[in-house]
């Protein structure tokens, strides 16, 4: 079985548990339920935007630990004034040591920013429940969902106010999605079933293969500014970037240091 399988059996088996402690409409009386949601897309193409989407990790069932004890919102608000045009937040408590008191405290913490809930994402009940944690933005994984899931998921979002991000890692998880609902694809670079890979090679790969009119970026594997550049030339117009600014003392600065040398290069 692969990392993934294993992460996504894990998932199974916790929903059967979370839907009987909170209900769907539990989850939908949230005041976050009353809130407009910000847009990923519109972040990322406005005139001056950094592009920069950076993520809160605690770990990863690759390496372990990455910040334990992290404060999510000293982090994330670090992130916002440092310029990132979007954050992404891991829910996953299992193997990435996230929750849903992280990304409701990056919600509270930065008002005006675009939030990803960065999770494993293959029922209608987690849609309600980033929903009502505060995210604007859900993650789809083409590797461990059918086209059929993709597009219930997907249209659930949208009727919830909320943006779809699907990620993809070759050309077939491209042209087996439908895309009716999904408003940006991003590339991950690091293979899901080991979570190996330490290139943008799967992005520079697939950049002729997402259609035209769909905003498109790569996920991880990116730690220069330098390789951002090589991105922009492909037509990539966000970054996904996570271990580089956690693995620093101060992510916030180190971000800032980030997008002041991404400029320099521009």
């Amino acid at each position: 079985m692969t990392i993934l399988e294993t992460i996504i059996e894990h998932k199974k088996a916790e929903l059967v548990e979370e839907k009987k402690q909170v209900s769907v409409i539990d989850l939908m009386r949230s005041e976050h339920f009353r809130r407009d949601g910000l847009s990923l897309k519109a972040s990322l193409t406005k005139e001056g935007s950094s592009g920069i989407i950076a993520e809160f990790k605690r770990k990863s069932p690759s390496k372990g630990f990455i910040k334990e004890g992290a404060d999510v919102s000293e982090i994330t608000s670090g992130y916002t004034t440092a310029g990132a045009a979007c954050m992404s937040v891991l829910t996953d408590n299992h193997f990435f040591g996230g929750s849903k008191a992280d990304l409701l405290a990056a919600r509270a913490a930065n008002p005006k920013t675009p939030i990803l809930r960065k999770d494993f994402m293959v029922d209608t009940y987690q849609v309600y429940q980033a929903k009502a944690w505060g995210a604007d933005i859900i993650l789809l994984i083409a590797a461990c969902l059918n086209s059929e899931e993709l597009q219930t998921l997907s249209a659930k979002a949208h009727e919830l106010g909320l943006e779809v991000l699907l990620e993809v890692h070759n050309e077939a998880e491209i042209l087996k999605s439908p895309l009716e609902h999904i408003d940006v694809i991003g590339v991950n670079n690091r293979n899901l079933k080991n979570f190996s890979e330490s290139n943008i090679n799967a992005s520079l790969a697939l950049a002729d293969k997402i259609p035209v009119d769909m905003v498109k970026i790569s996920e991880s594997c990116i730690s220069e500014p330098s390789t951002i550049s090589i991105l922009k030339k492909s037509g990539y117009q966000g970054f996904l970037i996570g271990e580089t600014f956690m693995k620093a003392e101060s992510p916030g600065n180190a971000l800032k240091t980030f997008i002041g040398t991404l400029n320099a290069l521009a």
